[in-house]
């Protein structure tokens, strides 16, 4: 078993070391290189899982780790040379230039105890007017019940009986 926590502290070693490369440079290519780097190391966790547990799992695992590694470094580098024709720099800074022109520019460290976000108005969307009986239960002098009710009419109390029902409708159409 001593081999296995040799392994393990090995990948550990290079997760940590490509996690303070990645958040302490600002060269692009040193970041992406700093990303491969922590794949790599949980890439050499996972075999080691695998042949601890003596399974192959952790070798599958790795080989999609490998491919994602891979298409991200090919899509990242073509990323980094189109920016560098562009800028003639390699800095992180120049990315944060890019962006819509109605979008507001980033936060900087100076700008960090303002709040970034304004908080828009709330939206008064149109309500409909309330329909049907009034439960007997409710508070007359609650503020919600107030502006449930109608602004046009009395709210009836209880429902028309099916006789004055029949007699609306009859003068209704016989008028």
């Amino acid at each position: 078993m001593g081999d296995v926590e040799s392994y393990l502290a090995v990948g550990g070693v290079l997760f940590v070391l490509g996690a303070l490369g990645f958040f302490t440079r600002r060269n692009l290519i040193v970041m992406i290189l700093s990303a491969e780097l922590m794949l790599h190391g949980v890439s050499l966790s996972l075999v080691t899982f695998g042949h601890m547990h003596h399974s192959l799992e952790g070798q599958s695992f790795t080989i999609f780790i490998l491919t994602v590694a891979a298409c991200e470094a090919g899509l990242a580098l073509s990323l980094i040379l189109a920016l560098y024709q562009k800028s003639k720099s390699l800095d992180v800074e120049f990315w944060s230039e890019l962006r819509e022109p109605d979008l507001p520019p980033p936060m900087l460290v100076d700008d960090a105890g303002l709040s970034p976000i304004t908080p828009k108005p709330p939206i008064n969307y149109p309500r409909l007017t309330p329909a049907g009986v009034v439960p007997e239960d409710l508070d007359k002098y609650d503020p919600r019940v107030q502006h449930a009710a109608s602004q046009t009419a009395d709210t009836p109390k209880e429902p028309p009986s099916p006789k004055d029902l029949k007699r609306s409708v009859h003068e209704h159409f016989v008028k």
